[in-house]
């Protein structure tokens, strides 16, 4: 199997929550690559400062303000990219929110909205637009997830509710829109990206001094730059091969 980025030159890609750590790396990596990039994220004037630091890459790096939460404001991000850059035919699905540690039953739960709002009702908003940007032009496109391993199994220890729960979500909707795209007879793939533990701003310092985090991930971390790489692997394969899920962890991670 050939890998090879160059079918994507000068073509469009959306890469939410690319403000900074994972998002922006995958960002990043891209421009280099020679994909025009839409950058999205409330923080634009992050996005701002990693464009003005790719300037003279082969691609290029746009910035556009958007909360995702609100489906107005995700319809609005992509009218803005077919109407001034070009119709999408990358979707990196990057936003998402880890939220304060607390256990389910003794935690507040005004922490659960904002987590599902973002990692899984703004997920679903933006991959329907971009879906139907791709239907509408007929592009052999592709979808990619950034789910976690917690989508996939829950931690032992206690402190991490909702977020697993919003990335089994993530894991079940991957699927749905696999199995949608093929009945509709549509060349998009799907990919889901599990990864471990990264050194992302997702984990505050807090976060990182508790017993519960130093047994299980300690510095055993992946980089931004890691998980941008395996984005690319996935891209870069040939338009008849579809890698639906991948897991990237850190070697030696006990999770």
């Amino acid at each position: 199997m050939v890998v090879s980025m160059d079918r994507w030159v000068g073509k469009v890609a959306v890469v939410t929550g690319a403000s900074s750590g994972i998002g922006a790396a995958i960002a990043t990596k891209l421009v280099e690559a020679g994909v025009i990039v839409v950058g999205v994220a409330r923080r634009k004037n992050l996005i701002e400062q990693t464009a003005k630091s790719l300037e003279g890459k082969k691609g290029k790096l746009h910035a556009f303000s958007a909360d995702l939460t609100k489906e107005e404001e995700a319809k609005k991000v992509f009218k803005w990219t077919s109407d001034n850059v070009g119709p999408v035919s990358i979707l990196v699905n990057g936003a998402g929110r880890f939220g304060p540690p607390n256990t389910f039953f003794d935690g507040p739960s005004e922490n659960w909205k904002p987590i599902l709002d973002i990692n899984v009702l703004g997920l679903c908003y933006v991959t329907k637009e971009a879906v139907t940007v791709m239907r509408a032009n007929k592009i052999d496109g592709h979808v990619i997830n950034m789910n976690s391993i917690l989508g996939h199994s829950v931690p032992v220890h206690v402190g991490c509710t909702m977020y697993p729960t919003s990335k089994y979500a993530v894991t079940a909707l991957s699927e749905i829109f696999r199995l949608e795209v093929i009945k509709d007879n549509l060349k998009i793939k799907i990919t889901s990206i599990s990864a471990g533990a990264a050194d992302t701003p997702l984990f505050t310092e807090e976060q990182r001094k508790t017993k519960s985090f130093q047994d299980s991930i300690g510095d055993r971390m992946l980089t931004s730059e890691d998980i941008a790489d395996a984005v690319l692997f996935a891209l870069s394969t040939p338009p008849k091969v579809e890698i639906f899920d991948i897991v990237i962890k850190p070697l030696n991670e006990l999770a």
